[in-house]
């Protein structure tokens, strides 16, 4: 399915960071985009803002949490076809509260699932997943090459994790993602909805309000840019493989486009080997990029943390037919300039009333 002009986006959690860049993009091609978010993170009413300044009232908001089945029974009303990004993204916040984040992540995403397959069965879906549905690839053999955690595997360290790997879920977090993945795919199987997953590795770029919990890349920038110290857990030789919000707005747009091909699958999503970056390595490239080296302070390992990730993003490139990402230093200098220039100034978490939402619940 092509979104073109006049068709019904729903996004859910579209006021977040991936969302409403995605968002952005629907509205840019003529759509209609129905935001679904419950606007509980702080400063993502900023981004709302910034949808309806620029296309007025194609932008639909309709504040409301997921748990919340009023609304997601008119959330999906009359739609051409979802995006389903709204969570509860920190692994923290996971164990401090399981039965919410199970509430959310799982039982919102079934509920959502519910309502396209009653209302809107023919609405392609797109789930944002995660790589922690992989677990902590603690079976794995890991050397230290001076940057940070490499596989000793030869061909895992090349290409990163596949979708072969046995699913592994662990922390509240873990399992509510992933089980939401699982239903996911299902669905497609069992009923026919039109669904596909992307199981996200570490993505960053602007409008994203990072914090310790979630979204580091932007956080550490933020923190440097103010002068303030990084706190690392761990050992900071943690290696991701970071993605710029450009190229994961296209994989996902691809994989609405190619629905018919792509439905039922899940693929690995992420910056892949070629920017793969440890947190030391990001710390040293930020201290370059704002010409001061940021105070670190270390703490404890956190649960479930892994030591390297890095997604294999062989299959999704051939599936959605997607170029080379953004080089990840690009990114990163990018990111610090919109932080330094165009970020927002922090707000309350409250709608403003200009964005006259309707509200439900």
């Amino acid at each position: 399915m092509i979104p073109r002009e006049g068709d019904t986006i729903l996004v859910t959690g579209g006021a977040g960071f991936i969302g409403s860049n995605l968002a952005m993009r629907l509205l840019e091609r003529g759509c209609r985009v129905r935001v679904l978010d419950s606007l509980e993170r702080p400063g993502v009413e900023r981004n709302l803002e910034w949808l309806v300044a620029a296309h007025g009232d194609r932008v639909e908001p309709l504040i409301a949490d997921l748990t919340d089945p009023q609304a997601v029974t008119r959330a999906v009303a009359g739609v051409d076809a979802a995006f389903h990004f709204a969570a509860q993204v920190a692994v923290t916040t996971s164990l401090a509260d399981p039965r919410l984040d199970f509430a959310v992540n799982l039982a919102g995403t079934f509920a959502l699932l519910e309502a396209l397959r009653r209302d809107r069965p023919g609405a392609p879906l797109i789930f944002a997943s995660t790589n922690k549905v992989y677990g902590d690839l603690a079976d794995l053999a890991f050397r230290d090459d001076g940057a940070g955690y490499v596989p000793s595997d030869r061909a895992l360290a090349a290409h990163g994790v596949a979708e072969n790997r046995a699913l592994d879920f662990h922390t509240p977090y873990g399992c509510s993602k992933g089980a939401a993945d699982q239903y996911v795919l299902e669905y497609a199987r069992s009923f026919g909805l039109r669904a596909a997953v992307l199981r996200m590795s570490c993505i960053y770029g602007e409008r994203q309000m990072g914090t310790e919990d979630q979204g580091w890349v932007a956080h550490f920038l933020i923190r440097a840019l103010a002068g303030e110290t990084i706190t690392l857990y761990g050992d900071g030789r943690q290696v991701r493989d970071i993605c710029d919000v450009a190229d994961t707005c296209a994989a996902y747009l691809a994989a609405l486009e190619r629905i018919e091909a792509v439905a039922g699958r899940a693929f690995n999503w992420g910056g892949g080997p070629a920017n793969a970056v440890s947190l030391l390595t990001l710390i040293d490239e930020i201290g370059r990029i704002t010409g001061a080296a940021p105070r670190v302070a270390f703490s404890d390992w956190r649960a479930g943390d892994q030591r390297w990730f890095v997604a294999d993003t062989r299959a999704a490139d051939a599936a959605l037919g997607l170029p080379p990402r953004k080089a990840w230093r690009e990114g990163v200098r990018d990111l610090a300039a919109w932080l330094a220039g165009s970020r927002p100034a922090p707000a309350a978490s409250a709608p403003t009333p200009a964005l006259a939402p309707e509200r439900v619940g």
